[in-house]
Order: C-alpha cells, then sequence, then structure tokens
C-alpha cells in the first residue's frame, strides 16, 4: 500500500464536460487527479490526456448509484493513498423527463440515485480518508432547478437536486469537528454535452439562453472548475455549508 503525500482528489463523472475541466484544474493546482466514470474508454483517453499534460491521474471504472461499487472504489483509493484531499461529487444528471401522472418508480429512483444517492454513498465512504487529507473538502453540485423545481418533466430532478442542498449543509454540519469543509456549486447554463440535444435539433433556442443571462454568454466548464478550485483551496478555508451560484446572475432573471 503506497502512501501519496501529494495532494488527493477524486472527481466523480469526470470523463467528460464540466467533471473532466475540474479534474484538469485541480491536477494544474496539483493534485494527483482520481476520475470516475462509467465509459472506460473515455476514461483512459481522459487519464492519457492529463498525463500528457503533466498531470498525475488515475481512472475508476464505476457506477455512482450502486452502493457496493462506490464503497469499494473509494475505499481502493482511500487505502492506496493513505488519504483524500478533496471529493468533488460531479456525477449527476437529468435522467430524462417525465411528468408525475406518468412517472415510473423505476425512474423516480434512478434519478434520485443518479444525483442524491451518489452523494450520500461517496461521501460516506470518502469520511474516514478525508480525516486524513490536508485542509479536506467535499464539493457537491446542485442547480437551480433545487430551488425553482425544474423546467416541464424536471420535477424530480428539481427534488433530487434540492436534497444535494440540504445534504450539503448537513455534512457541513456533522463534519466541521474533524476540519473537513464541504460547500456545493450550483451551475447556471453551461455549455456541455448536457445541451447537446437541443443545441443540435434547436439552435436558435439554445443560443436565445444568453438572453437570460445578466452576463449576456452562456457558461463554460472552465468557469465551474475555477470556483471548484477556490473551494478546494486554502483560501477557502474559512467556507463552509455554502452553495456558489455559477450562473452570471441567471438565477435573478432579466
Amino acid at each position: 500500500m503506497s502512501k501519496n503525500k501529494d495532494k488527493i482528489a477524486v472527481v466523480t463523472g469526470a470523463t467528460g464536460g464540466i467533471g473532466f475541466a475540474v479534474a484538469k484544474r485541480l491536477g494544474e493546482d496539483g493534485y494527483t487527479v482520481l476520475l470516475n466514470g462509467i465509459q472506460d474508454d473515455a476514461g483512459a483517453q481522459r487519464v492519457k490526456e492529463l498525463s500528457e499534460a503533466g498531470i498525475n491521474a488515475e481512472y475508476y471504472g464505476f457506477d455512482v448509484t450502486k452502493e457496493d461499487q462506490v464503497v469499494s472504489n473509494i475505499t481502493k483509493i482511500g487505502e492506496k493513498y493513505g488519504k483524500i484531499d478533496v471529493l468533488v461529487n460531479n456525477a449527476g444528471g437529468l435522467g430524462g423527463r417525465s411528468r408525475f401522472e406518468d412517472m415510473t418508480t423505476e425512474f423516480y429512483r434512478f434519478v434520485m440515485a443518479l444525483n442524491l444517492d451518489s452523494v450520500f454513498f461517496a461521501s460516506r465512504a470518502a469520511i474516514p480518508f478525508l480525516k486524513k487529507g490536508e485542509h479536506p473538502s467535499i464539493i457537491n453540485y446542485t442547480s437551480n432547478a433545487g430551488w425553482t423545481a425544474g423546467g416541464p418533466g424536471a420535477g424530480i430532478y428539481g427534488t433530487s437536486k434540492a436534497g444535494v442542498h440540504a445534504i450539503t449543509r448537513a455534512l457541513a454540519k456533522d463534519l466541521a469537528e474533524y476540519g473537513i469543509r464541504v460547500n456545493a456549486v450550483s451551475p447556471g447554463t453551461i455549455d456541455t454535452p448536457f445541451h447537446a440535444q437541443i443545441k443540435a435539433t434547436k439552435p436558435e433556442v439554445f443560443a436565445s439562453w444568453a438572453n437570460n443571462i445578466m452576463l449576456g454568454r452562456l457558461g463554460q466548464p472552465n468557469d465551474v472548475a475555477g470556483v471548484v478550485s477556490f473551494l478546494a483551496s486554502k483560501d477557502a478555508s474559512f467556507v463552509t455549508a455554502e452553495t456558489i451560484q455559477i450562473g452570471g446572475g441567471q438565477a435573478l432573471g432579466i
């Protein structure tokens, strides 16, 4: 079992979009980055890209909705490196759309598992190793939908993200005595594959979204990565139980 004195960051859902931008930024900040995903080919490619950029990186393929997979892999990482300094619970998603009248229990449970269970499973497994970390913290992802309850068919997504907002504050209370900080980011409309379908089928609608953002543009993955980098850093050592909106003022509406 090797012990690594470098800073150790675990980023779930890190094979593309915001997750990969966050992993790369933390790597540039000096972390050894452990990327999670369910697309093994993409994971291998991302590790290759990071390695070529001089960043220490490994890929762990597991499904964040499966308790046994999360526990075994987070434990494996913690035991290999002797600690975890930062856990970024980036994995999540809309999961599809369904109105409540037609919603299957299977769909309900899947969306809740993807966005909320995943945070619980990964955080619980990481806590023993975060206690051994340097300036340790957990960073979660919520959404405007956690306040607005989401658009048509996205009610359970909004419900799950409201849960992430609450569990972030609850974890912060629970872990403060160990010096483990817990915060969340709430990205607005970020130009990633998350919006690929509407971008391809209704580009004029996608482009119009910028009109509802005070700063007049869509967000980019690096806009989120910079804030996550701050929250993970010593500069944020007195910041916990907070949710930072990263939406160019979108949450206020114009």
